[in-house]
């Protein structure tokens, strides 16, 4: 998954004049976290979509509680090959509770969902949001912090069985496309404060077991336009060591508009 990240960055950086930055290896983990702030995380996680449905020619399903109503404005900057055909290659799900999530899912093992494309690309947008919430059914594992962190264990091994699953799938009928990878972003409660190295989130802490990349979005000043670090750091699954970090600088212009820049 973290390949498809370092493509768009990539991508975005040459489109911007910059030269693609080569520091690091290029990990191949399954499943990355995105951890940062939530409008902007959500514009990259949009912008991996498009990059996989057009360049790759991926599958890829899209869970957020909020409607998507329009597509980034870097999209045809950095995608220019972008066409309505791509678009079809994503499938969007508002679910707008944890229960409904995991039950939209745990559908993904129905013939009816994986025929006649198997997805290739599960996409969580802004996770915290579902943990938080639960439905009138009960069951949800508690309150506060408790019952989060029981929330993100389950739905965190939901989605990489069925990532699994769907990853047996594509390995039968179309080998080039498998793995079937993860995606997700969250963010720390914003009203908790600024982060305390000593007292890590707790549900971050139960994701880190779950997603063993994580790309970071740090604000790093900017006063009309955002910007924002960005670094992709982590262990590649299989391994017990850490990738080389990867680094890019994102620029947000009050317009919207993303510029990716090499550091």
């Amino acid at each position: 998954m973290a390949d498809i990240l370092t493509h768009v960055f990539r991508t975005c950086a040459a489109q911007s004049g910059q030269a693609p930055h080569a520091s690091g290896g290029q990990s191949s983990s399954r499943s990355v976290l995105l951890v940062g702030d939530r409008g902007t995380s959500r514009s990259v996680l949009l912008l991996a979509a498009l990059s996989a449905a057009s360049q790759g020619r991926v599958k890829v399903l899209f869970f957020t509680r909020t409607q998507i109503q329009s597509l980034p404005r870097s999209a045809h900057t950095c995608l220019p090959a972008l066409s309505p055909a791509n678009l079809k290659m994503i499938k969007f799900y508002y679910p707008q509770t944890v229960e409904e999530l995991q039950q939209q899912v745990a559908s993904l093992h129905e013939p009816a969902n994986t025929s006649p494309t198997t997805p290739s690309l599960i996409i969580v947008d802004r996770l915290q949001s579902f943990l938080c919430t639960q439905g009138g059914g009960g069951g949800g594992g508690g309150h506060g912090h408790q019952g989060e962190q029981s929330r993100a264990a389950h739905l965190s091994a939901l989605l990489h069985d069925t990532a699994a699953f769907l990853t047996q799938l594509l390995e039968r009928r179309t080998p080039g496309l498998a793995p079937c990878r993860l995606l997700a972003s969250f963010q720390s409660d914003p009203e908790a404060g600024p982060a305390d190295p000593g007292r890590p989130d707790p549900v971050l802490a139960v994701l880190d077991r779950y997603f063993p990349v994580q790309c970071r979005l740090e604000r790093a000043g900017g006063y009309l336009e955002e910007v924002w670090r960005v670094n992709l750091t982590g262990t590649t699954e299989g391994t017990d060591h850490a990738d080389a970090p990867q680094e890019w600088q994102l620029v947000v212009s009050p317009d919207g508009l993303i510029e990716v820049r090499s550091v």
